[in-house]
């Protein structure tokens, strides 16, 4: 196998666990991140609206990243040869 292949397998499963860790991050109804730092507060007051808006992006970020590494995986990875 290629080293970019390996490289590619380690982006890959860097951004898996990413993506995991951030979706459990995320608020449901009046759990997560966000109650933790506002402990009941309105978004308004504490400054979570900005801590959600930041968590979204982190997680679509490592998304991007899981499909991309997906798709050259595809591209790159041949077994056995």
């Amino acid at each position: 196998m290629e080293g970019i292949a390996y490289v590619v397998i380690a982006v890959h499963v860097i951004c898996a666990i990413g993506l995991v860790l951030f979706v459990l991050l995320h608020s449901g109804k009046g759990t997560g991140v966000s109650s933790l730092f506002g402990a009941g507060m309105p978004a308004s007051a504490t400054g979570t609206g900005m801590i959600e808006k930041n968590l979204d992006r982190i997680t679509l970020g490592f998304g991007a990243g899981y499909v991309l590494s997906a798709l050259l995986l595809m591209l790159v990875y041949r077994p056995g040869v």
